[in-house]
């Protein structure tokens, strides 16, 4: 006979439910999981990254020098590139056509004609101009590029015949990293200082309550303009390089003062903590107990409020190179290169001037998305 099972027997299969790990995670852990369930933080993660990769590897990926300078093919339009073969057909090699240059007297400028009867072959991992990336690397193989003379130009050129997709990328090394630096001075200066403000009060908290205020009471852009233009000019002993960490410096000067009155807000009410007086009791100094301590404790605060900087960080350095007051050549970043776009005339004629402007929108945006979702993370018991 066959054996009947009852709902007794089947009961307690039947409810067993899976067993939950997320009461048993930390606090760490709980942050980490908020964050990867953020489409939009992840997309900035993600867009970040690739960018950061596309400008790391700039030299290798531009098919020319981004100093070059081609005076057969000032504000040259972008190269057009098919997959119609020499004999009609659809293939996968990419062709460019033929220009040919002509001075338009009447005018006086330059007039670029496709000659679409001369197909010339786009090629992979070509060699071109020499280049030295990462500092160290040297090499003249190029991703793409046509055999020479000839120049292949996807962004197009610029007023002096340089290529704008390597200006472009390299430009971004400069944009992309100037928010870092700035951000990690910005963190050291905001941390101690909001810190010994909070701990110690009185007196000390007065002095640096008061040098902040005074300090944001200048409006930013033109407090980061004079500062800027009281640096020396290029010279032999004062190089662009170091212009451009001193421009670090300034944009970090102004921007510490946000996080310094946040940390002291925070560093105030850790101060009666039992962590705090349990180290005070142990003999700890004031300075280990901010920077061991206290700091740590406020730590995901620190990190939210230097992702959302960053983006402020990038749009002051391009605003100061915007009034040639940032970098100066050698050295290219955005905000120079959108120097050429100034005049209405200049987009109308030759809109691929405005591709750097592309990069400073996607960059902000991506640390926009980063920056929100940290700061959702940080709180992961919130609805």
């Amino acid at each position: 006979m066959t054996e009947v099972l009852t709902p007794a027997a089947t009961a307690p299969g039947m409810m067993r439910e899976p067993v939950s790990e997320v009461g048993q995670m930390s606090q760490w852990q709980l942050m980490r999981l908020r964050f990867a369930r953020n489409k939009l933080a992840m997309t900035g993660v993600v867009g970040l990254v690739v960018m950061y990769l596309l400008v790391v590897l700039a030299p290798f990926l531009a098919p020319n020098d981004y100093t070059f300078q081609n005076s057969d093919y000032l504000y040259g339009p972008p190269s057009p590139v098919t997959f119609i073969n020499p004999d009609g057909r659809l293939g996968l090699r990419p062709y460019t056509y033929g220009v040919t240059t002509e001075l338009d007297v009447k005018n006086f400028k330059y007039v670029f004609a496709l000659d679409e009867t001369q197909k010339i072959p786009v090629h992979f991992f070509v060699r071109g101009d020499p280049y030295q990336m990462l500092g160290f690397i040297k090499s003249d193989i190029h991703l793409f590029g046509i055999e020479p003379p000839q120049r292949l130009y996807p962004f197009g050129a610029d007023d002096l015949g340089r290529c704008m997709m390597a200006r472009v990328l390299m430009g971004g090394q400069i944009s992309m990293t100037v928010g870092l630096l700035g951000v990690a001075l910005t963190i050291i200066f905001g941390s101690l200082m909001g810190g010994a403000s909070g701990y110690f009060g009185g007196v000390i908290d007065d002095i640096m309550q008061r040098i902040i205020e005074i300090i944001m009471a200048f409006p930013t852009i033109p407090l980061w303009a004079a500062l800027a233009a009281a640096l020396p000019d290029i010279s032999g002993s004062f190089t662009a390089l170091h212009r451009y960490f001193l421009i670090t410096v300034i944009l970090s000067l102004v921007n510490w003062t946000g996080l310094a009155r946040q940390l002291r807000a925070k560093v105030m009410s850790y101060r009666q903590a039992d962590f705090c007086q349990a180290a005070l009791a142990a003999g700890a100094s004031d300075a280990r107990i901010i920077i061991q301590h206290m700091i740590p404790n406020a730590a995901s605060h620190i990190i939210v409020v230097g992702a959302l900087a960053i983006p402020g960080m990038i749009l002051g350095e391009t605003a100061l190179s915007f009034l040639g007051l940032g970098i100066l050549p050698p050295l290219v970043s955005w905000g120079s290169l959108l120097r050429g776009a100034t005049q209405v005339s200049a987009v109308i004629l030759h809109p691929w001037l405005m591709i750097p402007g592309l990069g400073v929108v996607l960059t902000v945006l991506f640390f926009s998305f980063l920056g929100d979702g940290l700061r959702d993370a940080v709180d992961p018991y919130s609805i």
